[in-house]
């Protein structure tokens, strides 16, 4: 079964534009969840509003959204006024700007789309616009409305596709320098460099996503199983090796001795037993 597109729309640049379609690139739909209950009952509770001068339970047509403009008032702006919002960017991804991959702060990085064209008649320029980029080494700067809201997005070739990878603003990327301001500059001895580089160079390795595990989902997934099983559920402690470090010296050479010592880590690729339905029964 095909995936469900999220956003459609058309890719555009300059002259040249094509359908497309954008997919979300991430989901998060495979861990563990749990539901709020009555623990007298078992049974599951809805969440339900009120209105915060009388208290009254307010039903589903009956909910608006409003602006605040003073303490207790607001402008209520209904969706159909919204829908009339209609700016270029709701229905075409217009690259306005290409620039170097390695000039984006990656704190500005939010959310990745994958993007593919719709139809066999856009694929031509789709490709031609995709090859662009890739022979340039370049990413496209654009803008698309995805949640009521105006996105300047990062395009780049990946695969056959691209994949779109929505920006911050520059007023969402807090000053990194009131976090840092009190560390000092310290001049380091050569030697406890050259030790610290010397541990840095042996767990050198590339990056496999796949083999990452979410150790407390894992644990938590094991409990969840004892539970459905009717087993005891034990206690799970991970205790860390603690060794005994006069200074800082002293534990850069220890941790050399420790790291040769430790065997290959194993293969983490084995996929949970437990299904997240088994979370919510």
């Amino acid at each position: 079964m095909a995936p469900r597109a999220y956003w459609k729309g058309y890719l555009k640049l300059s002259l040249v534009s094509c359908p497309i379609a954008l997919y979300p690139a991430s989901s998060s739909s495979e861990r563990v969840s749990f539901n709020r209950i009555n623990k007298k009952t078992g049974n599951r509770l809805k969440q339900q509003l009120v209105d915060s001068e009388t208290g009254d339970p307010v039903e589903r047509e009956d909910i608006g959204r409003g602006y605040e403009v003073g303490k207790n008032q607001f402008l209520l702006v209904e969706d159909e006024e919204l829908d009339k919002i209609k700016i270029e960017s709701t229905h075409t991804i217009e690259i306005d700007n290409f620039v170097p991959r390695a000039e984006i702060d990656d704190r500005y990085l939010d959310s990745p789309y994958y993007i593919a064209p719709t139809d066999k008649v856009g694929q031509e320029a789709f490709t031609v616009i995709r090859d662009a980029m890739q022979e340039k080494e370049m990413v496209g700067l654009a803008r698309v409305v995805l949640y009521r809201r105006e996105h300047v997005v990062m395009l780049e070739p990946f695969d056959k596709g691209l994949l779109a990878t929505t920006l911050r603003y520059a007023y969402e990327v807090r000053n990194a320098k009131e976090y840092f301001e009190d560390i000092p500059d310290l001049k380091l001895p050569a030697e406890m460099r050259k030790l610290a580089a010397h541990i840095v160079e042996t767990k050198q390795a590339h990056f496999e996503p796949e083999k990452f595990q979410d150790h407390y989902e894992n644990a938590l997934t094991e409990l969840l199983r004892k539970k459905k099983a009717g087993m005891p559920v034990e206690p799970v402690v991970e205790e860390p090796e603690t060794h005994r470090v006069i200074n800082l010296m002293d534990a850069l050479r220890a941790s050399i001795g420790t790291d040769a010592k430790k065997p290959a880590a194993a293969s983490t690729g084995a996929r949970r037993t437990t299904k997240k339905k088994s979370a919510r029964g």
